[in-house]
């Protein structure tokens, strides 16, 4: 019975308290960077944002939280209820659960599998479901056009994501999220005599492939100047439509979410995880978690940045972007890297 606990019971419920803390993080983190979008658009608008409640306006999120929770949620008549009400929940829960293998320091990890970035990549596909299922439920044409326009979008960026994705593993030879930083701790900074900095992170090496991956991160996540299924001039909201209260919250929370984890992938991926930016004994001293944190910070101001000076695409502008472009860049890299470490004898 000792060994029973001890082999099943005491690791499912250290994973269980594991699991809670993060996601409690989690939430959190994203209430702030809600506000941080929020605060960054208005100071590149000269306005001050939200600076009300609390403050600096530091409780705004959590305000909006409380007013979409006691709100009364409509479900139209001629809905699918049950279709209606499932499709924001599978979208939230998909979001969240690609984080149980998103490694934040050495060993600070759920689930330390060794397809780490297959799970990713897997579960994230399957979040155009949460956004099929929204528009088809609410059985009204301007949520559907909003739900296949998302479902297109984010189609055929995940094509170029997948193989930029590819490009990184050729280089690393390891499919685990913390192989694949511990892999940049040497790279073309230390090759060409340099100490261990941020010049051997897969950014500089990969660089093609970094700006793609940022792009198509952007477009995966509707994010302006990509965000065409929910653009306010054209379509309302999209496939969000008739949803109002907690299931329109649900759906916000879920997008959010990937765009934060989109975030940390372009950290792992390119610029070294936690790994600090030069390895030096006064800069090791700090906390893995703290760079981690301070890199998708950085990525996130670029993804709030970009809506602030690029204009929206065209939906024409946003396909041929994704399939003439990208595709054929990225696939050429996967090509160019497989010659390049074969010739060469690094991989």
């Amino acid at each position: 019975m000792d060994s029973f606990f001890s082999i099943y019971v005491w690791p499912a419920i250290v994973m269980i308290a594991q699991s809670l803390l993060l996601l409690v993080c989690l939430l959190v983190f994203i209430a702030y960077i809600l506000l941080a979008d929020r605060k960054i658009w208005a100071a590149v608008q000269l306005r001050r944002g939200p600076n009300v409640v609390g403050p600096f306006g530091l409780f705004q999120s959590f305000a909006d939280l409380l007013k979409f929770v006691f709100k009364e949620p409509v479900i139209p008549a001629g809905a699918n209820k049950g279709v209606f009400l499932l499709a924001p929940l599978i979208a939230v829960t998909l979001a969240l659960a690609t984080w149980a293998v998103i490694p934040l320091n050495q060993n600070w990890v759920i689930a330390n599998i060794n397809v780490g970035i297959l799970y990713v990549f897997a579960i994230s596909s399957l979040e155009v479901y949460g956004i099929i299922m929204g528009g088809w439920a609410s059985n009204s044409k301007y949520p559907f056009l909003g739900a296949l326009r998302s479902a297109a979008q984010m189609v055929s960026y995940e094509v170029s994501i997948g193989f930029v994705i590819v490009t990184v593993l050729l280089c690393v030879g390891s499919l685990n999220l913390t192989d694949i930083v511990n892999a940049q701790h040497d790279g073309l900074g230390t090759m060409l005599g340099l100490p261990a900095s941020f010049l051997d992170w897969h950014w500089l090496a990969l660089f093609p492939m970094f700006v793609v991956f940022f792009i198509s991160a952007l477009a995966e996540t509707n994010r302006p100047p990509f965000d065409l299924p929910e653009a306010e001039s054209e379509l309302v909201a999209g496939f969000m439509v008739e949803y109002g209260s907690t299931p329109y919250m649900m759906f916000m929370l879920g997008e959010y979410a990937a765009v934060v984890l989109m975030c940390s992938l372009t950290t792992i991926l390119f610029l070294g995880g936690w790994l600090p930016p030069v390895d030096i004994a006064i800069l090791n001293w700090v906390p893995g978690i703290i760079w981690f944190l301070l890199k998708a910070g950085f990525v996130f101001f670029m993804f709030a940045m970009v809506k602030a000076f690029v204009p929206r695409y065209r939906y024409d502008q946003l396909m041929r972007l994704g399939w003439k472009i990208f595709l054929p860049i990225s696939l050429a890299m996967v090509v160019i890297t497989a010659f390049v470490l074969k010739l060469t004898g690094w991989a």
